[in-house]
């Protein structure tokens, strides 16, 4: 009986163990789930509804994320935020919350203390800090606020807080105040199909911040007419967060839903 020589026996072992050793690493990688991608919560604003983020959900959509837009009451920061904060308990996993315009503050008051949020994205928004209101970021210290008459009408409605009615955008203003670079039936109709807010949304203060313990980015439009790019550009600084500029109307999340979107998919895949 003839023996193999000891080299040749060695190397056929290594060959077999290099082999057995591809097989198992890629059998491994196959048997690995994939990470799930995170929950996106899309928070709407004053005078809108979940359908403004149409354009952003099927974007979102087609990429393989869960998206969800639950209505904002607008019946106050600290009641739509609590809204909120019962909400996002009910979310199983991470998730990537995202406020546009007053949905800036209710996501920065019901965010805090929530271990699965991952990131906060600010789109043309709010972003307040302790003791902020939507109306004192508006307002510089010692001058008065500006007459909510000239762009708004006031509706009140059953069991509303003394003093405290919903404001409508007024249709005439809408177009150039907020759709400015939408066309104009497409204004008209969103300016038709409003949902009012009521009135003490824009004076309630914020507590603390969820973006100080959660990473931010912001999308500025920079053809904003209601919210100043400046002021924009002023709370995301403040709040550290990562800032992106598009050349959009207040309603960038409408005229530019790739954008925001890729702002999105961003703040899902940055690493904590």
């Amino acid at each position: 009986m003839s023996l193999l020589p000891v080299s040749r026996v060695s190397g056929t072992v290594v060959a077999v163990t290099a082999a057995l050793a591809t097989l198992f690493a890629v059998s491994s990688a196959q048997a690995a789930p994939a990470k799930p991608k995170p929950t996106v919560v899309l928070v709407h604003g004053a005078w809108a509804d979940g359908s403004s983020w149409a354009g952003v959900t099927r974007t979102l959509q087609d990429d393989g994320y869960t998206v969800v837009a639950p209505p904002n009451p607008l019946r106050g920061l600290q009641a739509d935020a609590a809204s909120l904060s019962a909400y996002l308990k009910t979310v199983k996993g991470p998730i990537v919350l995202a406020g546009h315009s007053y949905g800036g503050a209710v996501i920065t008051e019901a965010a805090t203390g929530n271990a699965n949020v991952k990131a906060l994205v600010y789109v043309d928004a709010f972003i307040p800090d302790t003791g902020d209101s939507v109306l004192s970021l508006l307002t510089p210290k010692g001058q008065p606020g500006p007459d909510p008459s000239t762009l708004f009408d006031s509706v009140p409605f059953p069991g509303a807080p003394e003093g405290v009615s919903d404001w409508y955008f007024k249709p005439a203003a809408f177009p150039s105040a907020l759709a400015n670079d939408l066309p104009k039936r497409q204004a008209a109709v969103l300016a038709a199909t409003q949902r009012p807010i009521a009135a003490n949304a824009f004076v309630e203060k914020t507590g603390t911040p969820a973006w100080r313990t959660i990473p931010s980015w912001s999308l500025i439009g920079t053809e904003d007419h209601i919210l100043p790019a400046a002021l924009q550009t002023f709370m995301a600084t403040r709040a550290k967060a990562h800032i992106i500029r598009v050349k959009a109307s207040h309603l960038s999340l409408i005229s530019q839903p790739a954008a925001v979107a890729k702002v999105i998919r961003a703040a899902a895949h940055a690493k904590r």
